[in-house]
């Protein structure tokens, strides 16, 4: 795996857990730490490291939660400095990932990751905190999630496009066992335009299965998404929520996602004023819709899914996020910062500079 282009000294902390950090300027996450540097020594999360399953964080207040996701974002850096690994898709899911396990009964209730590049925070709040340094290695932990690693696995995963299918499955076979487990699917925006999704989406109605889908949309998959379903979603974010709650009880009344949308319209050429949308998309073919909202705002997110997961059938709920979200050169690059390599030692660096110098002064007394 290449080291990323912009992954440069100036990002890195060298002999500091201790990370400068500045406050997101969007409004609704505000709370929320970005940072500016890979720290080089496990850092003080101390909430994190309570966490040992799921359970732990269904204790957890608003507050509470807003901090384990700035110490679970703090702790990924760490980790991925020294394991290389998939980094932008990771951190763009940790509020997501946070409260998906805080309102499921997690491994009963069940989550399908689709293509696993965003797992890693799963790993880390299902058991496998102190595990993750060994990520990609011979005997550690896989890159993605796989069903003979954890119980909190459900299916195993790699290939784009697949999970909603596979959650399809899981709701049928609870189904006719007579159990009611709630099962959730997180598929990108990317991954959403897969052949094999619209074909789950489509059975999932023809069955009425109990199915929640998060779509993750953060105007990315590796690189940047395009066409027309891309486009769909621009508008979509353009023209204001679009939220089915006939049967769902009150009204959810939320802020507009302070996201990518602008960025979205000037590439699909947009430059009109776009009309409210009477339908879109997934309410056509028959899901119930709740969406746009915003991904990284924790309190948002819980009263969204919590209404969500009560709604009988297949249910999509349409999140913004920002792939890097919390690392600055990440944010500003997701494409270099979709997967890194780990950080080089630091001592050989030291070593080559004082090499230099000793050269140099050598030089400087012969002549």
């Amino acid at each position: 795996m290449q080291q990323s282009p912009h992954s440069s000294q100036s990002y890195l902390s060298a002999d500091s857990s201790t990370l400068p950090a500045s406050h997101s300027t969007a409004p609704v996450s505000a709370l929320q730490q970005t940072y500016v540097q890979i720290p080089r020594v496990r850092p003080s999360t101390p909430l994190l490291d309570a966490i040992d399953s799921p359970k732990d964080i269904k204790s957890l207040n608003t507050a509470e939660l807003i901090t384990l996701a700035d110490e679970l974002r703090l702790f990924l850096l760490y980790s991925a400095g020294q394991s290389g690994g998939h980094f932008g898709a990771n951190l763009g899911v940790i509020e997501l990932t946070i409260v998906l396990h805080y309102l499921l009964d997690t491994p009963s209730d069940q989550i399908v990751w689709d293509v696993g590049h965003q797992a890693y925070a799963h790993k880390v709040l299902t058991g496998r905190r102190e595990q993750l340094h060994s990520i990609r290695s011979k005997d550690g932990l896989t890159a993605f999630p796989e069903r003979v690693e954890s119980v909190y696995d459900t299916f195993g995963v790699g290939h784009s496009s697949t999970s909603i299918s596979a959650g399809l499955g899981m709701s049928l076979a609870l189904r006719y066992q007579g159990l009611e487990q709630t099962v959730a699917c997180v598929i990108g925006d990317g991954a959403m335009t897969g052949g094999m999704a619209f074909e789950a989406m489509n059975d999932a109605v023809q069955q009425d299965a109990n199915l929640l889908v998060v779509l993750n949309d953060n105007d990315m998959s590796i690189s940047c998404s395009i066409g027309g379903f891309s486009r769909h979603l621009a508008m979509l974010w353009e023209s204001g929520y679009q939220v089915d709650i006939s049967d769902a009880g009150e009204p959810i009344l939320c802020h507009r996602p302070y996201m990518q949308g602008f960025d979205r319209r000037k590439r699909h050429k947009e430059h009109r004023d776009v009309p409210v949308i009477e339908d879109n998309l997934f309410k056509a073919i028959g899901f119930t819709y709740f969406g746009p909202f915003d991904g990284h705002n924790i309190p948002e997110l819980v009263r969204v899914l919590s209404l969500a997961k009560q709604v009988p059938g297949p249910v999509l709920v349409h999140i913004y996020t920002t792939k890097g979200k919390g690392f600055a050169p990440a944010e500003a690059d997701p494409v270099g910062y979709h997967a890194i390599s780990k950080l080089p030692v630091e001592t050989s660096a030291k070593t080559d500079a004082t090499q230099n110098n000793s050269t140099n002064s050598q030089q400087t007394h012969s002549e």
